[in-house]
């Protein structure tokens, strides 16, 4: 699986490791529940064509990762259950999974957040591509990008927003633009080849960074708006969630394997160190999430806080366990996002520390609960230790 070795080997564990590119209120919800609650008037919005909940963003909402339920040393056959684009034999199809969007790389999964959220209108779509940016999401005439094949996500919801009713709008963008997958390599290359942290370079990348980023993502926001309103929609007839990023990985303490050996690396798909996920853990993804959260309020959009959803069902976390011929997949006992599989032995590194198929039905109910919540609010959505999906609840926003 991910294939390192320690003494003598650091030009073959540098030639792989180089490969690491990828990030990287329990009640079912109605239509009829998100149509009413905090929506307004329907009269300004086209009204013609049925209600739509869109996703758009990057490939924490895209369904990047969803080929996967948890993780399994097997790199062959079905991988012991757990690779959902198995077909027979040694024949994988990824378009099993995420559709025409295989063969473009921007992975929208058949389980993707939008997807998984249940019925909370009559149609989903979903216009999230891994790998993009604020500039893919903003309008073309507004400096927005194409991305992949596509036209800027924001001049794709013009189109749905005149063919259907849309009352929901999810986003999640902001993680390229600070460099979520480089920081991952970073601090891989440290423990792999230097022995030393990344937590303090890193932290300054980001506080470099950080100002940008979240000008890109309250900029976003105002595309979507720009859209919505020009489409002839009130501002009151819809609402915009805007979410946060999880952790995929657990703090050290909380890690199932030493860091004085490869076990890290070789079984669990976690190369960091204590103090590296530490710092991830309780640092870089809250220091995001605020930041995110203080857009919510100034743009008036609703937060969705999601730097808990994965907490224990991390990749290497105590409490999760791999997948094996003697421990089946299972929302309740496998780990919730991919690990780092560096030599793609098992699908495309992109996939690498995004939530899996299990951690994106967790993220659908994370949001069905958070639209039978007021259009105004915020909140961080967290999971029932030992349970499944369906016990994803909602706590106040930090």
């Amino acid at each position: 699986m991910i294939g390192f070795r320690k003494a003598g080997k650091d030009r073959a564990a540098r030639s792989r490791v180089r490969r690491l590119t990828g990030a990287a209120i329990a009640v079912p919800l109605v239509a009829g529940a998100l149509l009413g609650a905090g929506a307004g008037t329907s009269a300004a919005s086209p009204g013609a064509g049925p209600t739509a909940v869109v996703s758009m963003g990057d490939s924490y909402i895209s369904g990047e990762a969803g080929r996967w339920k948890g993780n399994s040393l097997t790199n062959s056959g079905s991988r012991n259950g757990t690779d959902r684009a198995w077909v027979s034999g040694s024949t994988y199809d990824p378009a099993r999974v995420y559709g025409t969007t295989a063969a473009s790389g921007c992975d929208r999964s058949d389980s993707a957040e939008v997807l998984s959220a249940g019925a909370v209108a009559d149609v989903a779509v979903n216009l999230a591509c891994s790998g993009a940016t604020s500039q893919n999401v903003f309008r073309a005439s507004g400096g927005g990008v194409a991305f992949k094949g596509e036209a800027p996500q924001a001049d794709q919801l013009a189109a749905v927003a005149a063919a259907k009713n849309v009352k929901v709008i999810a986003l999640s963008i902001g993680g390229n633009d600070l460099g979520f997958a480089d920081i991952i390599k970073e601090c891989a290359l440290d423990f792999v080849l230097w022995g030393t942290y990344c937590y303090d370079d890193q932290q300054a990348v980001v506080d470099g960074r950080i100002d940008g980023v979240v000008a890109g993502i309250g900029k976003s926001v105002d595309e979507i708006r720009a859209v919505m309103r020009d489409a002839g929609y009130a501002d009151t007839s819809y609402r915009i969630v805007l979410q946060s990023y999880p952790s995929p990985i657990p703090r050290g303490a909380e890690n199932r394997y030493t860091q004085s050996d490869w076990s890290r690396l070789n079984t669990g798909g976690c190369p960091f160190w204590n103090r590296d996920s530490d710092w991830a853990r309780d640092s870089l993804v809250p220091q995001l999430a605020n930041r995110i959260k203080g857009v919510a309020t100034a743009k008036g959009v609703q937060f969705l806080d999601l730097r808990d959803m994965l907490q224990g069902r991390e990749v290497c976390a105590k409490s999760s366990k791999l997948v094996s011929s003697s421990v089946p997949a299972s929302a309740k006992t496998s780990e919730w996002a991919r690990w780092i599989d560096n030599n793609e032995t098992q699908g495309p590194v992109q996939e690498s520390m995004h939530p899996n198929h299990y951690g994106q039905l967790a993220a659908g109910r994370c949001l069905a609960l958070a639209l039978a919540q007021p259009a105004n609010s915020g909140a961080s959505c967290k999971n029932t230790a030992g349970g499944d999906h369906t016990g994803m609840y909602l706590t106040p926003a930090p």
